[in-house]
């Protein structure tokens, strides 16, 4: 049996979990302004302010941010197209294939980026390394024709990964937030 035979196209299970994840994320997205308009005194909350790049922060950030900017930004748009796209395709191998190594460099850039906890590794980093392990042991199951477990891993790499960096990459006061919204 030949893994073609073996990838079949997103089940109803799948579709309905994107569905929900990208509803989330868009009524997160439509509450959040209300959410930080009005900081309670004291609090510290910088106020929410959307605006085009800020583009002198850009220039003044460190060259491994703006890598693990670049490489995050491209895994989520390629990660969009495979996740929506026929699985087992010529595309979905090639895609797929930039898709492990964009991810592999923003789990290892990641490494380098310790702003939260200066000069030390913090609990976002658990996710990182979570990825360095995860990643080649999915890529060993699409080689094993071990499709169940690829597609399980894979999966949860796109939506759990990018959902949970989303939440943390738009705190007030990181980097894209004030990028964007700051």
């Amino acid at each position: 049996m030949t893994l073609m035979s073996q990838i079949r196209p997103p089940s109803r299970k799948a579709a309905l979990i994107a569905a929900v994840t990208v509803g989330s994320l868009a009524i997160a997205a439509a509450l959040l302004p209300r959410v930080l308009a009005q900081p309670a005194p004291g609090a510290g909350l910088p106020a929410f302010q959307p605006h085009g790049p800020d583009l002198e922060l850009l220039a003044s950030t460190p060259p491994v941010i703006l890598v693990h900017l670049a490489f995050g930004l491209l895994a989520l748009m390629v990660g969009a197209i495979l996740m929506a796209g026929r699985k087992g395709a010529r595309m979905h191998r090639i895609l797929g294939w930039g898709w492990v190594l964009a991810v592999g460099i923003v789990a290892i850039t990641s490494l380098f980026i310790r702003v939260v906890n200066p000069g030390h590794f913090s609990f976002i980093h658990i996710l990182s390394g979570y990825v360095i392990i995860a990643l080649p042991l999915a890529v060993a199951a699409a080689r094993r024709h071990d499709v169940e477990r690829y597609r399980r891993t894979m999966t949860g790499m796109f939506f759990g990964g990018f959902a949970v960096n989303l939440l943390f990459v738009l705190l007030p006061g990181r980097f894209v937030w004030n990028l964007f919204l700051g």
